[in-house]
């Protein structure tokens, strides 16, 4: 069956599943003309993936029980444990959230050095917090190819300006100049719809969650 027929049995994404094969977790055959033609197998394996991307387990995870490096028991116990210490995490900062609400803390009366320091203490002794220093995987990619983009813009831009330059010291046919000065706009234009397109794909955030794991 075609990727297609696969995205709508198992309702995943084109774009996760591709990502899937990407890290491993899913071999799929091509036939003869070339196209991945999916099988029953590729099928059940994607449902496990499912499940397990719903139950919070990691792309790594799933790597070493695939490739029957852990049974499936010890890679539930190993994920139990990682959820219980969750679980403690997620009271901590219950706790302190319910401690605030109790004093009536207002954004003026609150102290946020002690409690930075409170929760800094936590951490010493186990705890995890928010990461705030995780660098945001949307915005690093969005950075980049606005970045790419505007390179290659100035690239351009500068190619015409130089055709333009060389045109006045040595004049060709117009129809010539127009020929070559339209080969750099029409690289801006492509640049500007990949663009456009690359800012679609990463706000559907699709790959970009999965690749979390």
């Amino acid at each position: 069956m075609k990727i297609k027929q696969v995205e709508e049995l198992v309702g995943i994404t084109r774009k996760n599943i591709r990502f899937y094969e990407e890290q491993g977790l899913l071999n799929v055959e091509r036939a003869e003309n070339g196209y991945r033609e999916y099988h029953q197998e590729e099928v059940i394996r994607l449902q496990e993936i499912k499940l397990f991307r719903k139950m919070d387990i990691s792309i790594e995870e799933m790597k070493s029980l695939f490739e029957k490096k852990k049974s499936l028991q010890i890679c539930l116990e190993q994920h139990l444990r990682e959820l219980e210490h969750r679980k403690e995490d997620l009271s901590k900062m219950q706790g302190m959230c319910e401690r605030l609400i109790l004093e009536h803390r207002s954004l003026d009366s609150l102290n946020a050095e002690d409690c930075l320091e409170e929760i800094d203490k936590m951490e010493k002794e186990g705890a995890r917090f928010m990461d705030v220093s995780k660098t945001d995987v949307r915005k690093k990619k969005r950075t980049g190819a606005i970045a790419g983009a505007v390179v290659m813009i100035l690239l351009m831009a500068f190619t015409i300006v130089l055709i333009l330059w060389a045109n006045t010291q040595d004049p060709i046919p117009l129809g010539l100049l127009l020929l070559i000065t339209a080969i750099p706009v029409i690289i801006i234009i492509g640049t500007l719809i990949a663009l456009a397109g690359r800012m679609k794909e990463i706000e559907g955030g699709e790959e970009d969650e999965a690749s979390k794991y």
